[in-house]
């Protein structure tokens, strides 16, 4: 048989036909909803009186526009309440089981799916939502999907597509002290650009991938997007299995031994093809920043603001004018010296238990509190189980001692659907995915980061270069 890739395996797998002009009908294993892009596919299913194919395929929770703060009262905005009181509705009505707010299980749909073993390797997985990409760290092939797509899977548990190129990103070498899978993405994007994946599937290998915990490939993957690809993937190793024994969701026994078996052929063969292979060592590479409008627009923390008329593209150089304009930052100012308002650590790419401990490492390595020119520093818990856990360690205590605000879990400040959001020309030093204009808020500018640079942004109170960091302190 012919080398495949790790994506073309599950492709294989998972193809009931396909058209002589390349369409195909995937069959979809695992779907996961929220309230957000869920409820008009419930709508169109009752105007058709079309009921559900799997309704125990589906996992649903409640994320996007929940409040992270004053749970008690409810949700205040009536359009955030009417969503989570639909969703719970059609899962009731059709049989889906639901994490709701009171759950302790309720999080974050790319925290809790893997966090129950809902995600596992070989499936197919999609959502609402474009950060599907994420599942792709377990072998699986993940990706977002449109509303009325929701509702074709939820119909027929197939979607219509075609099939994706294979990029293949190794990152050679070994990621430097201060530097951690945040920083190694961001790269990447720069590297690749904001549409340098664009059509295509990319697997994330080498050895700096190999050394990655699972919630350091799920940060990879989840960026995946964010270059243009359609998702990411990451080969099964006993990393993987790890992680999975387990889980609530995973199978046991005789049941987990064969599966084991059949998820460790989940990596690509040797000779298998590639459209594009990128290749980037990562030994020298340093804490990552951004200073536009896109997660490609970003480099070092000793570099500066580049200058726009360098740019020989004239595209790509009005593109740099407008988001230097946006962002209100000079040519030739260095990246270390932006100041901040606010400092969020959270959402689906670095919400998880280790995000939240490199982040207080970093609290108890600095000292001190927030700075006062700070105005709002959150650490808002991918999950409830998260949250848990990082009571029990005792994290919170170090968060709260410093002066970051302790949170109940949720998206809050990844994106302005709930009340967390920045005020017009407010920066923030985020640990999300995207600095669009106005992603965090009409108006607000976004810096992304990883978990220990924005906490050290916080109490310094202006962006700090953490692989400089002595034993002491700053």
């Amino acid at each position: 048989m012919e080398a495949r890739t790790l994506y073309d395996k599950l492709w294989d797998e998972h193809l009931v036909r396909q058209e002589p002009d390349g369409t195909a009908q995937l069959y979809i294993d695992r779907h996961l909803l929220y309230e957000v892009t869920s409820p008009q596919a419930f709508a169109g299913l009752a105007q058709e009186s079309r009921v559900l194919w799997r309704p125990q395929s589906s996992l649903a929770t409640v994320d996007h526009n929940v409040p992270t703060s004053g749970r008690a009262q409810g949700i205040a905005d009536p359009l955030s309440r009417l969503q989570v009181d639909t969703l719970g509705e059609n899962c009731r009505a059709h049989g889906i089981a639901q994490f709701t707010l009171q759950d302790r299980r309720q999080g974050i749909v790319h925290v809790i799916g893997p966090e129950q073993g809902a995600t596992l390797p070989g499936m197919t997985v999609v959502c609402g939502d474009s950060h599907t990409s994420t599942h792709g760290a377990f072998g699986a092939l993940a990706f977002g999907i449109g509303t009325s797509e929701v509702e074709h899977v939820l119909a027929t548990q197939t979607l219509l597509m075609k099939k994706s190129g294979n990029l293949l990103v190794r990152l050679e070498g070994a990621l430097p002290p201060g530097c951690g899978p945040k920083d190694a993405i961001l790269q990447v994007i720069r590297t690749v650009g904001a549409d340098g994946g664009a059509g295509m599937t990319a697997e994330f290998a080498g050895p700096v991938v190999a050394s990655m915990s699972m919630e350091g490939r799920m940060t990879m993957c989840n960026m995946a997007i964010e270059m243009g690809a359609r998702a990411g993937v990451v080969a099964v190793d006993e990393t993987t299995l790890a992680y999975l024994a387990g889980r609530p969701s995973a199978p046991v026994g005789e049941e987990w031994d064969a599966a084991a078996s059949y998820w460790r052929t989940l990596v690509s063969d040797v000779g298998a093809r590639f459209d594009r292979v990128v290749t980037i060592d990562c030994s020298s590479l340093r804490p990552q920043i951004t200073w536009g409008t896109t997660p490609a627009m970003g480099g070092d923390i000793e570099s500066i603001v580049p200058d726009p008329a360098c740019e020989i593209d004239a595209g790509r150089r009005a593109a740099a004018q407008r988001a230097l304009d946006y962002m209100d930052l000079t040519p030739g100012q260095r990246l270390a010296d932006i100041v901040f308002d606010r400092v969020f650590i959270g959402s689906c790419t670095n919400s998880r238990i280790e995000d939240l401990r490199e982040a207080a490492a970093i609290v108890r390595r600095m000292g001190g509190r927030v700075a006062p020119t700070i105005k709002q520093a959150l650490v808002v818990p991918g999950s409830g189980l998260v949250k848990e856990q990082a009571e029990r360690e005792g994290l919170d205590a170090v968060f709260r001692a410093a002066g970051f605000d302790w949170r109940e879990p949720g998206c809050s400040m990844c994106l302005a659907m709930n009340e967390d959001r920045l005020a017009p020309g407010e920066r923030c030093a985020s640990t999300s995915n995207r600095n669009f204009e106005g992603r965090q808020g009409a108006g607000g500018r976004t810096h992304l980061m990883s978990p220990a640079m924005a906490a050290a942004a916080a109490l310094a109170g202006h962006a700090v270069d953490v692989a400089a960091l002595d034993d002491s302190g700053a």
